[in-house]
């Protein structure tokens, strides 16, 4: 029976960027059960570094990957993983609360300005008079800090097997016992980064679920002759109703910021999800849509609470949850998996993380 330290259910950011870090000093084998890593949030995700995103409990952990994507370390990676962007909040009349709260929610973190939104995107339509910018928002280069991850982890020794879900698992006295297609596995620690599929992963070992829930987002790219600029900030409703961004030239990625709750599943985008994208774009700006050029959807994952779990299940001590990091699971791939690592290893809080309070992250709120 092949033996292992650590295996890590899923190949996605999460389980890429901690097994990255736990292959520095252990045995670590990622179980992927597609062909390719990342095949689903991770590839489908039109991401963005931005610290409110996710809300206060997410944003420490934002704050904290700023620097790790900004000036990774050379022999990680050459150059940034972000390029400019800045997010552009806008509401209308009556969205005051939701502006003010805010402000208020992130005062002393974030660096968010109150603005004319009319001044900074031509062609917004005039009722949208409410801004607050966020200059510090960034893309990033997920496909990048994916591969860079994987490319680490490989390095340092671990094994990545691709086409190959965990069948089950069982614990055993030092570890677990583990099936999959090539044969069984043991290892000491089983890792649960399994995304949409966290719950099905957690059943499968004999663990109880603690109410992952998979959501579908749904994004579309037009075609928009009148671009006025590929570099203006990324527009996003104070209501949470869409956003959007330039993808290059008059080109724009598109969400109508839904929400729907799905099985885990290869997510496809639902018509009349992206004819309410389209509405509500063209209630935003008077651009012109060109027509639509590519559609898709990805399954962003939440726990109840919609706060990311990390950490051991009190009830299975050998199972780890790396799960539930919603729609911001890139954005906090750095700072996550350091914390995640030393909580797994029991080894001290690396100096990047080490001011953040992860209570709130632990299984043991859902036992």
């Amino acid at each position: 029976m092949t033996a292992f330290d650590i295996v890590i259910v899923g190949g996605g950011m999460a389980g890429a960027s901690l097994g990255a870090q736990l292959a520095v000093d252990a045995r670590v084998l990622i179980l992927e059960m597609e062909d390719r890593a990342g095949y689903h949030a991770t590839g489908r995700s039109v991401a963005f570094w931005e610290e409110t995103y996710g809300g206060p409990i997410v944003q420490p952990l934002t704050t904290a990957s700023g620097p790790l994507l900004t000036a990774p370390d050379p022999d990680f990676h050459h150059g940034s993983f972000l390029s400019p962007r800045r997010t552009l909040h806008v509401g209308r009349a009556g969205d005051e609360p939701v502006r003010d709260a805010l402000l208020t929610q992130f005062a002393g973190k974030v660096d968010l300005q109150p603005v004319e939104p009319g001044a900074l995107v031509p062609g917004l339509r005039p009722e949208w008079t409410l801004g607050v910018m966020e200059a510090s928002c960034r893309d990033i280069d997920v496909a990048a800090l994916h591969q860079a991850y994987l490319r680490r982890f490989r390095q340092l020794g671990g094994v990545v097997r691709l086409s190959s879900p965990l069948l089950g698992a069982q614990a055993t006295d030092g570890g677990w016992h583990v099936e999959t297609r090539e044969g069984p596995v043991a290892c000491g620690v089983l890792v649960n980064a399994a995304g949409a599929w966290a719950d099905e992963v957690a059943r499968r070992s004999g663990v109880a679920p603690v109410g992952i829930t998979p959501l579908r987002r749904t994004v579309v790219q037009l075609r928009v002759p009148g671009l006025p600029s590929p570099d203006l900030p990324r527009v996003m409703d104070l209501q949470g109703r869409f956003y959007f961004k330039p993808e290059g030239q008059e080109r724009i990625w598109l969400t109508p910021h839904d929400e729907e709750a799905s099985a885990p599943c290869d997510a496809a985008p639902e018509e009349m999800a992206v004819a309410q994208a389209i509405a509500r774009f063209e209630e935003v700006v008077d651009w012109r849509v060109g027509g639509i050029e590519h559609k898709w959807a990805g399954l962003r994952s939440f726990a109840p609470d919609r706060a990311p779990l990390y950490g051991f299940d009190p009830a299975v001590p050998r199972f780890f949850w790396f799960a539930g990091q919603g729609g911001f699971g890139i954005q906090t791939a750095p700072a996550a998996a350091l914390l995640g690592a030393a909580l797994l290893t029991g080894s001290a809080m690396p100096e990047a993380v080490a001011s953040i309070d992860f209570a709130a992250y632990r299984p043991e709120r859902f036992r």
